[in-house]
């Protein structure tokens, strides 16, 4: 790296290199999260697992990747950001290949454990070399670049999965890591050298907080994606579970605050920014995973549309985000990095809520606006988030910061999709209560209509019309349900989102010298 006239970093060819390196492992961590769901049904049968053991394939990825993720800033510190990445990316790499040919759902979960954690090291570790690397002119171009990867690859995977599983089998979505993840090893290890070990730190282990952390982020993420299948409190294992993150968190939480080395700082969040942007980042996470989780599920169910119909419709979002990226950019340099945060959060509630106005009818270009709507936003999320959360800490604690902030944006996520699980269920339940109360025998309307099906039933394969077209009443009154229960989760989000606009005010003004100003009047 070299230095400029004005003292600015100046990187070398190697360095960027190096980046972008990084940066393909990121999306390959990401990608990795979401290529599988659209084709569990495959792995399921590949693995003659039953439909809730499946479920483990993505559960155990998510709890080794949650847990990881704020141990990367002292893993960092001990190893460096090289070795750190490269090991990681190497054993992404060897886990992946292990997937493919995994003999039973046992040995498919361990190695995906593996996966996950390796995965899950690289995402806080590439945010950080933004602020390690890059001079302040070029971190909210290289944020844009990191915002769209880790954007985009959600809504790339189940298109991809389900490509790839339908042309060729369930093991190619694994085998697809192999040479990218070798060559991003390479690649980082030969071009990247930004800080040293620091072995030192080996002989200050933290194992009781390394262990309160594995419990406590463990019990909760399990907790979190099994609970609404298992009636949340009514299940023995998600109560104790529930009991065990509770208490270990609590204990966690004091343990790293009295330690004079601690596993994870804690006191960057004495840094206001950081606290309100990790706020922030829960709150988007909520929104994007929750969002990526859903309108898959209503295209499916409520549309019956293939994967690869499915993908048509989100590829929306991520085009318009790219898009936006070049719309991004030169705007941060012009306005407050605050309101182009409101801007980026108000745009996203808006795309939400258009988003909870959808009827049986609503088709391809009814979801087009609120997704190109929500698209848009996202540049104008990300970047100022980043900067606005670990501009103002000092470099020796970035590495720490980012690992979780990063870890907040999992955790709005996780909870976003157990609340939206329990909500699914108990609001398809409530409005179709509501709709079966306001269809009366007695109706003449109701009785045209069921007169008009029974007519359009072949009756010589059906012995009783008069029934078969009360139940397909029925099933058509359980689709009208399940749109009014997408419709209001939409809303909910959009709520959440608009609410968010409240506390931007608090946050201290971060400029391109990463100075603090007042807070906005």
């Amino acid at each position: 790296m070299t230095q400029t006239g004005t003292n600015e970093r100046v990187l070398t060819t190697g360095e960027w290199i190096g980046f972008f390196s990084m940066a393909v492992g990121v999306f390959m961590a990401v990608l990795d999260i979401q290529i599988v769901a659209s084709s569990l049904q495959e792995i399921q049968a590949g693995l003659s697992a039953t439909q809730d053991e499946i479920a483990w394939v993505q559960t155990s990825y998510l709890i080794a990747e949650v847990i990881v993720i704020p141990l990367s800033g002292w893993l960092g510190r001990v190893f460096s950001t090289r070795y750190l990445y490269v090991l990681s990316a190497s054993g992404f790499t060897l886990a992946s290949l292990a997937c493919a040919f995994a003999w039973n759902l046992p040995s498919m979960i361990v190695f995906r454990c593996i996966q996950g954690f390796f995965g899950g090291a690289m995402i806080p570790m590439t945010f950080t070399i933004i602020f390690l690397l890059f001079p302040p002119r070029l971190q909210p171009t290289m944020s844009i670049v990191l915002g769209l990867i880790v954007t985009m690859a959600p809504t790339i995977g189940p298109v991809l999965g389900g490509y790839l599983t339908n042309s060729y089998n369930w093991q190619l979505l694994f085998l697809v890591n192999i040479i990218p993840g070798f060559i991003v090893s390479f690649l980082v290890f030969r071009f990247l050298d930004i800080d040293k070990p620091d072995w030192a730190l080996l002989q200050k282990i933290d194992f009781f907080g390394i262990a309160l952390i594995a419990i406590f982020l463990g019990s909760l993420q399990f907790v979190l994606e099994e609970g609404s299948k298992n009636q949340w409190f009514e299940d023995d294992t998600i109560l104790m579970l529930t009991i065990t993150a509770i208490i270990s968190g609590a204990v966690m939480l004091w343990w790293e605050l009295v330690n004079p080395h601690p596993i994870i700082d804690l006191y960057a969040f004495k840094n206001r920014n950081f606290t309100i942007g990790c706020i922030y980042s829960f709150i988007l996470g909520i929104g994007l995973y929750t969002i990526i989780y859903l309108t898959p599920i209503y295209l499916g169910s409520i549309k019956g549309l293939n994967s690869l119909q499915i993908g048509y419709y989100l590829m929306v979002v991520g085009l318009f985000q790219l898009v936006s990226a070049f719309i991004a950019g030169p705007l941060e340099k012009k306005i407050d990095l605050r309101v182009m945060l409101c801007l980026g959060f108000g745009l996203f509630a808006l795309g939400s809520w258009l988003n909870g106005q959808l009827t049986v009818e609503s088709g391809y270009w009814e979801f087009f606006i609120p997704q190109a709507i929500r698209g848009s936003a996202l540049m104008l999320c990300f970047l100022p988030i980043n900067t606005l959360t670990l501009g103002l800490l000092p470099m020796e604690e970035v590495k720490n910061a980012s690992g979780l902030y990063n870890l907040m944006r999992n955790l709005g996520g996780a909870i976003g999709l157990a609340v939206a699980n329990t909500l699914i269920l108990y609001l398809n339940k409530m409005h179709y209560s509501q709709l079966r109360e306001s269809v009366k025998s007695t109706d003449i309307h109701v009785q045209n209509l069921l007169f008009d099906m029974e007519q359009q039933l072949d009756t010589s394969i059906i012995d009783n019309p008069n029934t078969a077209a009360l139940l397909q009443l029925s099933s058509l009154a359980w689709r009208e349900a399940g749109v009014m229960t997408f419709n209001n989760l939409f809303q909910y989000i959009a709520l959440i989102f608009f609410s968010a606009l409240f506390i931007a005010p608090f946050l201290k003004k971060v400029g391109t010298d990463k100075s603090a100003s007042l807070p906005m009047e």
